[in-house]
């Protein structure tokens, strides 16, 4: 391997194995997060909202589907991701992580069809107060923690002569850090909130810093995403090993003021939510010396071909997502949907990324090349729906449309505020077809092994 080739190696047939279960979990979830995600569009799309009566069922749907496509989809990917960067193989752990996992996952799918309801709406991770999916939520947390635990328990060395390849698996292991941090954040918060809390503000404050703090890990997986799809598809991403290096653990400097944010305010006071929220909005910054390295690349890029094609095109459209989301963050002024204009500008950008990254491991993990003109337009598809659903939304942002309300009970009135609303549901169609491409793309590659 030549200096400075960002590449992911699979070195061993433990680790083949284990990346792939992963990344089948993270498409599983994807698939039943795409059923929930047609209930939704269809009850907040003008007209077609009011055939939709069950308001109860829309948002017993919003709570499964943020969590399969945010917490269980960006953390199942996450885990595979974390698998390629050990050095010591524990086969048994593995599995037994991989299983708990799974399991937690298919109840969570299941739980609203056995019984499971009263939502709970609150940030990050809204939850259904029943214990079958209490229970769910418990068995995939303990299999991303064990599978979290065994990645720390196997890093490979950092070598005083930097190559490419050790620094992509040192920006691994970062982010396997940032999610323990992620998990200390919530017990701090579970242990320092009074028994007197309860319903939506006990789960708002106990999920509301680790929420924050996963954020990060999801970027710096992002970006690494990023450095191998520009490597793979010829873009000039000219910066040292070193530097490289550098840039991630730039990204990473801002966890370090988190205890301080435990120690310096009650977690259920004002200045606690704001200083995790300003944590985000600056602190993400960090990532922008890397970001623009990558745009330099792509500005300084030769034309691809073969993987390369689509490797591009969902790199574009990763980077295009996640500037336009970022900047929606800074225009929040409100509790109206320019909230959620940007985080699904951002998360649609880091999932991108992960279905980019996908491409590139399916034939490497032992099965078939994806289908390269279907592969091609999926990301152009999904990104350019997304576009317009979160442009939608922050259209209607702007005339005060509230979040989380479905159908008539959103209440609109004006010309901007039903064209903004419109936008969001062709938007959100159009991206439930390019989501579908990804799911057809992966399903024909793992079922033709090469």
């Amino acid at each position: 391997m030549q200096a400075n080739q960002y590449q992911i190696s699979i070195t061993t047939s433990n680790m083949r194995q284990i990346t792939s279960l992963w990344l089948m979990l993270g498409f599983l979830s994807l698939v039943a997060a795409g059923i929930f995600s047609i209930l939704l569009v269809m009850a907040r799309t003008p007209v077609v909202g009011q055939w939709i009566p069950f308001v109860d069922f829309f948002h017993t749907a919003l709570v499964v589907h943020v969590n399969l496509s945010v917490f269980i989809w960006l953390l199942s990917f996450s885990a595979g991701i974390w698998s390629l960067s050990v050095q010591n193989e524990f086969p048994v752990w593995d599995k037994v992580s991989i299983f708990f996992a799974v399991t937690g996952t298919l109840v969570i799918i299941a739980s609203p069809f056995i019984g499971a309801g009263r939502p709970l709406l609150n940030n990050y991770m809204p939850v259904l107060q029943h214990p079958i999916f209490y229970t769910g939520l418990i068995l995939f947390t303990t299999g991303i923690i064990s599978h979290l635990t065994r990645t720390i328990c196997s890093i490979a060395s950092v070598k005083a002569s930097l190559d490419s390849t050790i620094v992509l698996k040192f920006g691994i292991t970062l982010s396997a850090l940032l999610t323990g941090a992620a998990v200390f954040s919530f017990l701090a918060s579970y242990m320092s909130i009074g028994s007197q809390y309860q319903g939506q503000v006990f789960f708002e404050f106990v999920f509301w810093g680790a929420g924050h703090v996963l954020q990060f890990s999801y970027t710096l997986v992002m970006l690494i995403c990023w450095i191998v799809l520009a490597n793979s598809s010829d873009c000039r991403y000219t910066l040292s090993p070193r530097l490289t290096m550098l840039f991630l653990i730039l990204l990473v400097l801002p966890i370090i003021t988190v205890p301080f944010l435990y120690i310096g305010h009650d977690i259920v006071s004002p200045g606690h939510r704001l200083a995790f929220t300003e944590l985000m909005k600056y602190g993400g910054l960090s990532c922008l010396p890397l970001g623009f390295a990558i745009l330099v690349s792509l500005w300084n890029a030769k034309t691809p071909s073969g993987e390369g094609l689509y490797l591009r095109s969902a790199l574009n459209m990763s980077v295009l997502l996640f500037a336009v989301g970022g900047l929606f963050g800074f225009m929040i002024s409100g509790l109206d949907i320019v909230i959620p204009a940007h985080y699904h500008g951002s998360t649609v950008a880091v999932t991108i990324a992960f279905m980019g990254l996908s491409y590139y491991l399916l034939p490497r993990l032992g099965f078939a090349s994806p289908l390269p003109r279907l592969t091609f337009w999926q990301p152009y598809v999904y990104g350019i729906g997304q576009l317009i659903h979160i442009t939608g939304l922050a259209i209607s942002g702007g005339y005060g449309i509230q979040r989380k309300t479905p159908g008539l009970a959103q209440g609109l009135e004006r010309i901007g505020e039903i064209a903004g609303m419109g936008m969001m549901g062709t938007g959100g169609l159009i991206s439930v077809i390019g989501g579908l491409m990804f799911l057809i793309i992966a399903y024909k590659s793992i079922v033709s092994r090469s």
